[in-house]
């Protein structure tokens, strides 16, 4: 399963990190995210109903690769798990929550920002992991630097991740996919611009479409 959810991840290169309240945000943002071509969500526990927005998207848009981020704790692991998400991401490298993932069998990308971080990851048995914050963490450059020591470890950028640097990340051949929010801004969703959030998913998938050179 792991394998099969990261390949998804990375044949789609880009990742949507979403704050939605809500069932029916929820499915509408993920009907959205499906009409721009990009059926794939990470769902923040930021909001107060953002579990029922995963479990509407889960339930009701089974093509759409949803997973949650922002999860804490292992009980959280649980609670997402359960309401249907397919991966599980977290701002940083915690033990319990790793390890619930793991006994949960859901792809778990933890938060890293320094070689001590990848470091405990991999001890964990991890080799897929997000640099977060990434523009704070040393962008692009970090991964290059990172990517020496551990040449086994592959990236999922989040945090600063725009349309005019998504390649800088992209490009680089330790990076699996990028997170980011531009496409589904959150004024976007409250104001129910569902048809924008569409184009600028579609726009999104064209630009991180591989260059010539890759």
């Amino acid at each position: 399963m792991d394998a099969t959810v990261l390949d998804r991840i990375a044949a789609l290169r880009i990742v949507p990190v979403v704050v939605v309240d809500g069932a029916d945000e929820g499915a509408r943002l993920a009907d959205a995210l499906m009409a721009g071509g990009l059926p794939v969500a990470e769902i923040t526990l930021r909001l107060p109903n953002a579990l029922a927005a995963l479990r509407a998207v889960a339930a009701e848009q089974p093509d759409v690769l949803v997973g949650a981020g922002t999860v804490l704790t292992a009980a959280q692991v649980d609670e997402v798990v359960d309401a249907g998400a397919r991966f599980v991401v977290s701002p940083g490298t915690f033990e319990p929550v790793i390890r619930r993932a793991q006994e949960r069998d859901v792809p778990i990308l933890p938060g890293v920002a320094t070689a001590s971080d990848v470091m405990r990851a991999l001890d964990l048995g991890v080799r897929t992991v997000k640099l977060f914050p990434a523009s704070v963490a040393g962008g692009p450059a970090a991964i290059k630097a990172l990517s020496a020591p551990f040449p086994q470890v592959r990236f999922m950028p989040t945090g600063g991740v725009n349309a005019a640097n998504l390649h800088d990340y992209l490009d680089l051949p330790s990076v699996i996919a990028a997170g980011g929010s531009w496409m589904v801004e959150r004024p976007l969703v409250t104001a129910g611009d569902w048809a924008e959030i569409s184009r600028r998913a579609a726009e999104a998938v064209a630009l991180a479409a591989p260059t010539t050179e890759d």
